[in-house]
């Protein structure tokens, strides 16, 4: 979702960009967390600078952060309206991070239902309709209502430069090109009468032909139309190719992919243990459990940073990651898929409640897949 000179909006399915390592977090919003990218502040001050080199003086650069702020605030509550609407069919958001092109909020996986797709694509538009009806109630009850036409992004009443800013990322994300919620509602709508996969490959289509208007136009009028065309494209061939990742994986459970056999380690073993288990064999992620309960889960970089630290008598404790992602012997391989996704990580522990009963690594995902794709 691209707005131009406005900040873009985004849904997906985890894992977005990890992005982390350079976000911050701003706080959290019904239960969500609120990160922004070190790069925002790049946007900032070129608003700054740019007014200020053309002379326009402290207040007038003052106020273009100030809308380009309030913009952002505007994307984080479209993509609330998302999530929310998410949380009602028991998908949950990760977090919401906002980048200089706009925000992106992970969702946890998009909905199986095409009525609930439906919902929440259409969610994060409503909202800016809602605002953009509240910021024209506001200007006319303040007695400006000729204001409403004067439409400038430079200099005008922010109130009004706010409420089409509204109105045009409502619109721009109604678009029917995927990565857009106008993609998803197409497919949405198209579903109702086909299969998700047939869907997708014609809203995939129909987006990418968007591209091609896009791209043409922009070739001519605007260059940003160009790069909102290559966005608009490579969004539609992924959303296609993961709708058909996730039709070759159906009917296949987590138990049927993973790996049985497999190291483990206790919390009380030393890190010279792990070492040796690590330069022994070829995984990456080594289990951690308390008899056969998983507790936790030490990466081969972990394991690196504190052996380069000269750390090789830390106890496994003192390294392993408790908040560890798992999967279930009987999910689906597919919500599997997106889960170790979403964890980062190339395996994902898999559980029978609590116990460790195998580890589902990327590489049997991805034969699993190759399998069904090409074997008949």
């Amino acid at each position: 979702m691209r707005l131009p000179g406005a900040g873009a909006t985004s849904i997906r399915p985890q894992p977005p960009v990890e992005s982390s390592r350079w976000a911050w977090r701003l706080g959290r919003l019904f239960g969500i967390e609120v990160r922004v990218h070190a790069t925002f502040l790049i946007l900032l001050g070129w608003v700054a600078m740019s007014h200020l080199m053309n002379g326009q003086g402290i207040a007038v650069a003052a106020g273009g952060v100030a809308y380009v702020l309030a913009v952002f605030a505007i994307i984080v509550l479209h993509e609330l309206g998302h999530a929310l609407t998410a949380r009602r069919f028991g998908i949950a958001t990760r977090d919401i991070t906002l980048l200089p092109i706009g925000g992106i909020a992970r969702l946890e996986r998009m909905p199986s239902k095409p009525s609930e797709e439906l919902l929440v694509a259409i969610a994060g538009p409503a909202v800016n309709v809602v605002l953009a009806m509240l910021l024209f109630a506001t200007v006319v009850a303040m007695g400006a209502f000729e204001d409403v036409a004067r439409v400038s992004l430079v200099g005008g009443p922010l109130l009004v430069k706010l409420m089409w800013t509204n109105v045009a990322i409502c619109v721009f994300n109604l678009i029917p090109a995927f990565p857009m919620d106008g993609g998803r509602v197409l497919r949405a709508l198209v579903a109702m009468r086909t299969s998700y996969v047939r869907a997708t490959d014609i809203a995939a289509a129909v987006g990418q032909g968007v591209a091609l208007v896009f791209g043409l136009v922009g070739l001519f009028v605007n260059p940003f139309l160009v790069f909102i065309a290559l966005f608009v494209w490579i969004g539609a061939q992924a959303e296609a190719r993961m709708a058909h990742v996730h039709a070759s994986l159906a009917g296949v459970l987590t138990s049927q992919a993973m790996v049985t056999r497999f190291a483990v380690v206790s919390p009380d073993d030393p890190l010279s243990n792990v070492v040796q288990l690590m330069l022994k064999g070829f995984q990456d992620d080594v289990p951690v459990v308390e008899g056969e309960r998983l507790v936790g889960v030490l990466g081969r970089e972990d394991v690196l940073k504190a052996a380069i630290a000269g750390d090789v008598n830390a106890r496994v404790a003192s390294l392993m990651r408790r908040d560890v992602a798992s999967v279930g012997e009987s999910d689906a391989l597919d919500v599997a898929f997106l889960r170790l996704q979403a964890s980062g990580r190339r395996s994902i522990p898999v559980v029978r409640g609590d116990v460790l009963v195998g580890v589902l690594p990327v590489e049997n995902v991805a034969y699993v897949l190759h399998v069904r794709e090409h074997v008949a």
